[in-house]
Order: C-alpha cells, then structure tokens, then sequence
C-alpha cells in the first residue's frame, strides 16, 4: 500500500511540475489551451446533456397500468369497524427448547 501511495505522490508531484514549466513558458500556452477547452467542454456535456439525446420516447400506458394508477390515486375511504371481519387468531407452540436435537445431526452446518 505505501508503494503505491509513493508511487502516486510521486507521479503527481511531477505533472504540477511540468504544468508550471508550461504555462511559463512564452509559447507553450497555446499548447496547454486546447487540452483545457476539450477538458471543459467534455465536463460540461457530462454535467448538463443536451435535451436531444436525454429525451425519451412516450409510452402510453396499458389499460391494466391506467386503471392501477387511478385506482392508487383515488381518494381513500374510511371503513367503519362494524364492517371489519374477525379472524379467530390462534397460537401455536414452537419446538424451541422443548426437545433436544438427534445425535446425529452436527452441531455446526
């Protein structure tokens, strides 16, 4: 992991380096001008891409969408408890602890 680290602060230190010996050089700025504007340029479509290409075609949704959707849109009515159905609940009784497992099955899968 540290190799790399150095190898990385390295690599950078040195591209610092060779910007600044080029935009102090005369007539090198033109040279470092292009990169930037193809830089920019790609940053800018990647940011904010043109409604063109991001538009999509409409579908027009199937009945059995159309009518989920206005069913979940409806507005939703109260029920009164009268109308509630009562379930009979009934609790059964778990194996946990009650027996203890075969010899024959291993402890751990």
């Amino acid at each position: 992991m540290r190799r790399h680290a150095i190898i990385f602060w390295t690599a950078s230190t040195l591209a610092a380096v060779g910007l600044l010996v080029l935009l102090l050089e005369p007539g090198s700025r033109m040279s470092i001008l292009i990169p930037l504007i193809i830089v920019g340029v790609v940053y800018l479509l990647y940011k904010f891409p043109p409604r063109r290409l991001s538009k999509r075609p409409k579908v027009k949704p199937s009945k059995r969408t159309a009518a989920k959707m206005a069913a979940k849109n409806a507005p939703v009515r109260k029920s009164s408890p009268a109308k509630r159905k009562q379930y009979p609940f009934q609790v059964i009784d778990g194996q946990k602890g009650k027996s203890d497992p075969p010899d024959d099955v291993p402890k751990y899968h």
